[in-house]
């Protein structure tokens, strides 16, 4: 079985994640994607919006997909506890007997040379990247000597179509009075509107 975790602030979550999700289950052939946002005590992110809040918006963006789940446990973990290589730590026990991949962005493969425990993390566990604008995935592992090294670890995958939904392009919509109503799922759009949950 192959299991996939997607991390993200999902503030709010968008039509794009969720393509991004069915787009490489079904590609990659996996059994699930667990949806994972990210804490608002994570010192490396500016989150506002109350965890409650994305995770309600989470829930009923993904049901009825019996391939996606949600899990809150970065939201939970104890400050300090929740940098990828613990999240897959985590993960990989909960499935000892799945192949478990870390859902990214192009722009993220990026970063991660910079992560805690980098090596640690890229060394341990496979990574599928989905192309992000005009992000040379490539040239991104050629240029780090740490990507280089770990190479086999990262299933490069090309959208095929351009998808860019910006979680913080719909906020300053409703922010400013805006209607970003086709850019999320009509459910998500209904709560965040009946809940205020972006109005100034």
């Amino acid at each position: 079985m192959k299991v996939g975790i997607y991390g993200s602030s999902f503030n709010p979550i968008t039509n794009g994640h969720l393509w991004t999700a069915n787009t490489v289950a079904d590609r990659q052939k996996l059994a699930k994607v667990i949806f994972l946002p990210s804490s608002s005590k994570r010192m490396d992110k500016s989150i506002t919006t109350q965890d409650f809040h994305r995770l309600e918006m989470l829930k009923l963006a993904i049901a009825g997909n019996e391939k996606f789940e949600y899990s809150d446990y970065e939201m939970k973990a104890n400050v300090g506890t929740y940098y990828t290589y613990y999240t897959m730590e985590y993960f990989k026990k909960l499935y000892p007997s799945a192949e478990v991949f870390f859902i990214m962005g192009a722009d993220l493969l990026k970063e991660i040379p910079d992560w805690k425990y980098s090596e640690e993390l890229i060394k341990n566990n496979r990574f599928i990247v989905m192309e992000r604008n005009d992000i040379n995935m490539y040239r991104v592992i050629a240029g780090s000597v740490l990507l280089r090294r770990y190479e086999q670890q990262f299933i490069l995958m090309g959208k095929g179509i351009v998808n860019e939904i910006s979680s913080s392009y719909i906020r300053e919509e409703f922010e400013f009075g805006g209607d970003p109503r086709y850019l999320l799922p009509e459910a998500v759009y209904q709560y965040i509107r009946e809940n205020q949950v972006y109005t100034i």
